[in-house]
């Protein structure tokens, strides 16, 4: 009976991350709780329920996070992304050549995400200013950093995850560099797939060089009118004309001869004879202009120089899978108040909302265009519920005395960086001390301050990891990874070793692509351990075979979060995933469970 308990818990489970009807860090915090209530079948105690949370995985994901914000509060990230700028010219091919090898090697140091967070911008940037599609280098990206996080046990949060299952079942958690060459291989073999068929298979979902205005579609919502001698609306500033009026439009521009004020937040009143660039659809603003008494001016398409000058910008955003915003409305999050900007238009894939765009639910992965002041992109550039996925070419903001002070401290986080990574690779220590190690030594040298350091762990992938460990122990105290694993072996009993290794890579590669790579790491390792003890094979093979497959899930914008930050920003429709990432899980199937045979024998 508790085994049939503990299948209905991970179907429970998978169920809640697939079809995220809440977060999956709670999915995961109410799957820990029915555990312990069930602990007569599950065999999972209160003490087995919190190990998560002091678990070395978790520990030195959370250090991680913050040594990796080290490095991008003092630019050692972004240094690499002007080297990229520099160096790439004209060709798409050698803008793809160069995100995929400074994109996956870099995510075996840094962590995969945050250098997805940083590239993003500069990739989109490039594209448009030398004519090519952003959608071409965006997946590309992903695909690369997620290859690239396995060159390393810190490159991404479920190698640690693990890492620390494979010492509590076989006891062999993995060293600094142990898969390394099998990562290198695994990353060459995807970028030449990435360079080659990849490349001819990823769709330019945006076109080149369009600006931001033409890529929301904006230009049929935006109108510029001038105020007449008898408008209601002289004297009153935008915050005062417009509360009350039941309109889905906003007031963007106040134009006076050479000078422009920004809408909402100028204090600045309307004058006659002001032009006013209006949002909204055409109906709407045909009623706005007929009862505030304002003249239509001939129409004319504006594009994003209408809205840039030395002070003002327009901004793309994405929302990132940590982020606050999720499920929220512009209005329940006070996103003017917060940013300091006006959301023109959500970019869903190739869906845009226009309409009712502050009553529309934030979800991960959605695009924002922002209008908003030249300062205050260098505010939300700094804030984690947003990334500026690209920002109009006039906006070249000045960094500030504090940036520039970090800056000199490049070469200290490069130091504690290499020690860290020094220390556990080559000192015997464990990666976790030395982890929490180089944390400290980042605060104490001021590379990245204790707020920011709070700031910059994703306490969302803490709460899921320390939430799903305890499942992985269920599955193996009651007995269920030996039941499933037997099942499995019944039907492959008769398939030499490197096949059958092949099948959990296939079967973990499908999992992961629909809850998850962390929880599908939880599900998988314990079976597969038990898999490998019952027919003699090598267990530390498959745990490595899970690993690899469940980091490298290609085929949705759920699997891998790095799929998600670049959906939208490349205009990618779901079917994209499935046509190039189908041909390079089927590939990686095979060359990965060759290269664990070749290496570490079956």
């Amino acid at each position: 009976m508790g085994v049939g308990i503990v299948f209905g818990l991970v179907l429970l489970a998978g169920l809640l991350f697939g079809m995220e009807l809440v977060p999956n860090e709670v999915a995961a915090l109410g799957v820990l709780v029915l555990l312990v209530l069930l602990e007569p079948w599950t065999q999972v105690s209160p003490a087995d329920a919190l190990s998560g949370f002091s678990s070395p995985a978790t520990i030195t994901v959370v250090a991680m996070f913050i040594l990796s914000e080290g490095l991008r509060r003092t630019g050692v990230v972004q240094a690499l992304r002007q080297q990229l700028q520099r160096h790439t010219g004209r060709s798409e091919g050698r803008h793809l050549v160069a995100t995929v090898g400074i994109g996956g090697p870099l995510a075996g140091i840094v962590n995969n995400t945050p250098v997805v967070a940083v590239l993003i911008p500069t990739l989109v940037d490039l594209a448009k200013e030398h004519g090519v599609s952003p959608s071409k280098l965006l997946l590309p990206l992903s695909y690369a950093s997620m290859m690239g996080g396995m060159l390393t046990l810190i490159g991404t949060a479920s190698t640690l995850l693990a890492s620390d299952l494979s010492a509590r079942l076989i006891d062999h958690p993995f060293g600094m560099f142990e898969f390394t060459h099998l990562g290198a291989l695994v990353l060459a073999v995807g970028a030449l797939y990435l360079l080659t068929v990849g490349r001819r298979l990823i769709p330019a979902r945006i076109r080149p060089a369009q600006d931001l205005i033409e890529t929301f579609r904006m230009p049929p919502y935006l109108d510029r009118v001038r105020v007449t001698a008898d408008s209601p609306l002289i004297g009153t500033t935008i915050a005062e004309g417009m509360p009350g009026r039941d309109l889905d439009l906003d007031v963007l521009q106040i134009i006076r001869g050479s000078d422009t004020y920004i809408g909402p937040f100028t204090d600045q009143a309307i004058a006659e004879g002001d032009r006013l660039t209006i949002r909204a659809d055409a109906p709407t603003r045909a009623r706005f202009t007929e009862q505030m008494r304002l003249e239509e001016r001939p129409a004319r398409p504006l594009s994003d120089a209408a809205f840039i000058d030395a002070t003002h910008t327009l901004l793309e955003c994405t929302v990132p899978p940590d982020s606050s915003l999720e499920g929220e409305t512009l209005v329940q999050s006070a996103f003017r108040n917060r940013y300091g900007a006006t959301v023109l238009a959500i970019r869903r894939g190739d869906a845009v909302v226009r309409d009712a765009v502050e009553t529309e639910p934030l979800q991960n992965g959605d695009s924002l265009l922002l209008q908003t002041t030249c300062d205050q992109e260098a505010v939300i550039d700094t804030m984690r519920d947003l990334v500026v996925t690209h920002s109009s070419p006039a906006a070249h903001r000045r960094p500030n005395a504090e940036e520039t002070l970090r800056h000199k401290k490049r070469p200290v986080a490069l130091g504690i960086m290499g020690v860290v990574v020094g220390g556990a690779a080559l000192g015997g220590y464990p990666i976790v001390m030395t982890a929490l190690a180089g944390v400290v030594a980042m605060v104490v040298t001021g590379c990245v301050k204790t707020d920011e350091a709070y700031a910059a762990v994703r306490w969302n992938v803490f709460f899921l990891m320390a939430g799903v460990i305890p499942l992985g122990l269920a599955m193996q105290n009651s007995g269920a990874a030996a039941v499933l694993a037997d099942v499995l072996l019944k039907r492959t009993r008769a398939l030499p070793g490197g096949l059958v290794l092949g099948l959990f890579y296939l079967c973990t590669a499908l999992l992961a692509n629909l809850i998850g790579n962390n929880a599908s790491v939880i599900l998988m390792v314990p079976v597969a351990v038990d898999a490998a003890q019952a027919t003699g094979a090598n267990p530390f093979a498959f745990v490595l075979a899970v690993t690899f497959a469940a980091s490298t899930a290609f085929m949705t914008p759920v699997g891998y979060q790095t799929n998600l930050m670049v959906y939208t920003p490349g205009g990618y429709r779901f079917s994209d995933f499935v046509r190039v990432g189908a041909p390079l899980q089927l590939l990686l199937a095979v060359v990965t469970p060759l290269g664990i045979w070749a290496f570490w024998g079956v």
